[in-house]
């Protein structure tokens, strides 16, 4: 008898996965591909859609034939800021752009002038100004400068939901896509900005992520997703009663700590210091704030390293010394080595005071501290007046640093800290969402690989 299973397609910016998941959530297969880059209509680099797009019905292809596995579901979860195009045949217009890609100011500054002010635009759809990563600058920039291109458009639909639209034929948008700083959605009346409507936009009604489709493929009737947002999808397994309300600190080249039980508007102070909403798989806004941690941990280390004529990696064999941390705060108190305190939400120092320190050990150590500094600050930025969360989940290449655990679970003595270890957590909360709108009655349970932070 044939195993059921369901496919993830996980589609990053470099790598491109497919994962099979059978109905306990478990990853029995998967496989991994990276695509070389093309280059748009104007020479400028971007994802090679048509090889992508050939990837997926192919491995498609092969396991609605296998002799092993049942095909039930396909689902995917792409990263974001990207848009599709489509005519009135459901052709696909342009290449994919990379949201790179630079664009003239007058374009986003056009919205700016007209939808109160750039402040106000940007705190109102919850979006910093990032240029073409706004994916709603995007559609502007191509009506604005392609207007022939742009007059055979029909529908607009962000990446996920163009890869679901491949396979069942649905023209359909979700929330966690429109969310995710597209200066599309207003997120003080839950619904598209005036400016889509004014500008007369082809976008469709967002739907909820447990909508599934029935698509007939390769002569098999398999249920299509609505596809996913890769950040939202993977908070999705966290969203359990055993987890309680909680923030999800994920780190690496950047840090982005997540509060889906923070509902209060954004500020506009908030947004200066890196702050965002996403919109959550529950349709309700997900308050997140940035922090480039790990580029400057690299950075600094490089500096320490050097100037100690010591291996960069040997932080890694860096253990924590209560007295040493003691002796280091003693030391500097509120003075900022390796750190500008007077920027928001952090910046290294050109040139750190590196003399005055013995030994790597000890520089590594004030710069912890200043680093953990600044993840706390990052976390307390979406916490809230109201704060309702009990558990601190930190995940990612931080979650394995003793030193860095240690500082940060010390400075919230009313919450638990734990550090979890999930493997490709995003395609399994893609997996979790197509399982439970597959089968709504079935008690799903991920492991989360938690392991509480002991101060």
């Amino acid at each position: 008898m044939k195993e059921k299973v369901i496919a993830v397609f996980d589609i990053g910016k470099t790598n491109k996965k497919l994962l099979l998941f059978d109905t306990q959530l478990n990853i029995i297969q998967e496989t991994e591909e990276r695509f070389f880059d093309s280059t748009d209509d104007d020479g400028f680099e971007c994802d090679n859609i048509e090889l992508i797009e050939k990837w997926v019905k192919q491995l498609l292809g092969e396991f609605i034939h296998s002799d092993k596995y049942d095909l039930q579901a396909v689902n995917f979860a792409t990263y974001g800021a990207t848009l599709a195009y489509l005519d009135s045949h459901g052709k696909r217009l342009t290449p994919v752009y990379n949201y790179l890609k630079p664009v003239d100011d007058s374009i986003p500054e056009e919205l700016y002038r007209k939808y109160g002010g750039k402040e106000e635009f940007c705190r109102k759809t919850a979006s910093p100004a990032l240029g073409m990563l706004n994916s709603g600058i995007q559609i502007l920039w191509l009506k604005r400068t392609k207007p022939e291109i742009f007059s055979k458009v029909r529908h607009i639909l962000h990446f996920p939901q163009y890869f679901s639209f491949l396979l069942s034929g649905q023209i359909i948008s979700e929330h966690t896509s429109i969310g995710c700083h597209t200066s599309l959605w207003d997120f003080d009346n839950m619904t598209y900005h005036k400016w889509v409507q004014d500008e007369n936009l082809k976008l469709p009604e967002p739907v909820s992520v447990y909508k599934l489709k029935e698509a007939n493929i390769s002569g098999k009737k398999v249920m299509v997703g609505t596809g996913l947002h890769d950040s939202s999808a993977s908070l999705a397994p966290y969203f359990s009663p055993d987890t309680g309300n909680f923030i999800l600190v994920s780190t690496g080249t950047w840090c982005i700590s997540m509060n889906p039980f923070n509902h209060e508007p954004l500020t506009a102070e908030e947004l200066n210091q890196d702050c965002l909403c996403y919109l959550s798989i529950n349709k309700e806004p997900v308050k997140s704030s940035r922090l480039f941690l790990g580029h400057m941990h690299d950075e600094a280390v490089g500096k320490i390293s050097e100037y100690f004529k010591i291996n960069e990696n040997s932080f890694r064999l860096v253990k924590p010394d209560v007295k040493l941390l003691n002796r280091m705060m003693g030391k500097f108190g509120d003075e900022k080595i390796f750190t500008v305190p007077e920027v928001k939400p952090g910046k290294l120092r050109d040139e750190p005071e590196l003399f005055l320190f013995d030994n790597f050990i000890e520089a590594y150590h004030q710069l912890m501290i200043e680093l953990a500094d600044l993840t706390v600050e990052a976390i307390n930025r979406v916490t809230g007046e109201n704060d309702n969360t009990e558990n601190i989940f930190i995940t990612g290449g931080f979650s394995k640093n003793p030193l860095f655990l240690k500082l940060v679970a010390s400075s919230f003595p009313d919450k638990r800290v734990y550090t979890s270890e999930i493997s490709n957590a995003t395609s399994l909360g893609t997996a979790m969402i197509t399982l439970r709108a597959l089968m709504p009655d079935k008690e799903l349970k991920p492991d989360l690989g938690l392991t509480e932070v002991i101060i």
